[in-house]
């Protein structure tokens, strides 16, 4: 993949984008179901490998999209949306609490649940398109 100016400029307008709706959706989610377990963090880790399972396999199946635009989409925003260093912050810190329990349901529920969100959104492209 070459790199170029304009690609960077649509990274970076994407990352914009992706952290402000990571900011908003763990707001919403803080206010509704509490901040006792990082269940923002928890939710756009899924909701993001399920959109990044959505457009890998619309790319491979249908879909060819230019470079800006997959790097705007991927890298971009999923990757200002997606938080795998809020996610190490968060076991992290639940570590040094001796939140030992905590800690391993977060990263089992975590790697598990957004593992499966992209195999299954990927399954669904399948059905959909393929």
């Amino acid at each position: 993949m070459t790199t170029t100016f304009t690609s960077i400029l649509w990274v970076a307008l994407g990352g914009a984008l992706g952290s402000t709706a990571r900011y908003l959706a763990m707001i919403a989610i803080g206010q509704t179901v509490g901040t006792g377990f990082p269940w923002g963090t928890l939710f756009v880790n899924i909701v993001g490998s399920a959109v990044m399972g959505v457009l890998a396999e619309l790319g491979a199946l249908v879909w060819q999209p230019g470079q800006d635009l997959r790097v705007f989409l991927t890298v971009g925003i999923l990757g200002g949306f997606t938080t795998f260093s809020t996610f190490s912050l968060d076991v992290a810190l639940l570590v040094e609490r001796h939140s030992w329990m905590v800690a391993s349901l977060y990263i089992g529920l975590s790697v598990t649940l957004s593992v499966g969100a992209l195999f299954a959104a990927m399954a669904l492209v399948r059905q959909l398109v393929g």
